[in-house]
């Protein structure tokens, strides 16, 4: 998939908040995620999101 700044991933698993929903506010080897539901930011490696993919919005042009 080509992840970009600004999409939306919905992941398999939902943060503890209920939002399953993220913005990618940066990519590379390690992605920066924003929860959609709560805000919490994470890091997490770009093979686990690769992984935990479920659907890529991609941000409105």
């Amino acid at each position: 998939m080509d992840y970009a700044v600004g999409d939306v991933v919905k992941l398999k698993k939902p943060h503890p908040c209920g939002s399953s929903e993220w913005e990618i506010l940066r990519v590379g080897a390690d992605f920066r995620l924003k929860c959609m539901g709560c805000g919490h930011q994470i890091m997490i490696a770009r093979k686990l999101v690769e992984k935990n993919t479920r659907n890529l919005r991609k941000k409105d042009s």
